[in-house]
């Protein structure tokens, strides 16, 4: 049985953003695990993060926020469509949903796409060969999305908490979340802790 991580993550959370980096480091590092990176649809317009606590993830990740995106900073977000395009691809191709959540997190930090509307994805659709059915596309969760909340339920009351990001690594029978804001300006400290834990 693989080792397996699970990345619970908002694609419009700069913390998620900013924890990113270790989900990479972890998969590159440990080609064996299977990676399961779910969207947990927390912002869905009401709020946002806000310019206060973007500069704070920025200060205190080693990622970077585009003028475009900083501009909007305290503007309402909606990850609606993320959350069911993102389902919809772990779904179907699990294998692209890391490349592809790099490519999306650039577009929304650094380019300042707000991903809200369909033609906001046709770029990354293009550049990864996808075709997602036409109901990614609506303004309410699709049945992927929802089928993915509940897991996430699931693990979050295992995890016995509902704070994102989140990072669980899962061994066999032995479960760790990892403490990853400790690790937010080194990626690498954090391999290291990972294999001390598959050891």
């Amino acid at each position: 049985m693989h080792p397996e991580l699970y990345f619970i993550y908002d694609s419009h959370c700069p913390w998620s953003y900013a924890a990113t980096p270790l989900v990479n480091a972890i998969s590159e590092s440990f080609p064996d695990i299977e990676v399961h990176a779910w969207h947990c649809a927390h912002y869905d317009g009401s709020d946002c993060a806000g310019f206060a606590q973007i500069k704070e993830a920025e200060k205190q990740s080693q990622q970077l926020f585009g003028q475009e995106h900083m501009r909007f900073a305290d503007s309402p977000k909606n990850a609606i469509l993320t959350a069911n395009f993102m389902a919809w691809l772990q779904d179907k191709q699990p294998e692209k949903v890391l490349p592809v959540l790099n490519a999306l997190q650039k577009e929304h930090y650094v380019e300042g796409n707000p991903f809200g509307c369909k033609n906001d994805f046709m770029p990354l659709i293009a550049e990864f060969k996808l075709s997602p059915p036409n109901k990614v596309f609506k303004d309410e969760l699709s049945n992927e999305a929802l089928y993915q909340q509940s897991d996430i339920q699931e693990l979050q009351e295992f995890m016995q908490t509902t704070a994102f990001p989140s990072l669980l690594i899962t061994n066999g029978d032995n479960a760790v979340l990892l403490e990853h804001a400790r690790y937010l300006n080194n990626p690498q400290s954090l391999v290291k802790e990972v294999k001390k834990i598959l050891a």
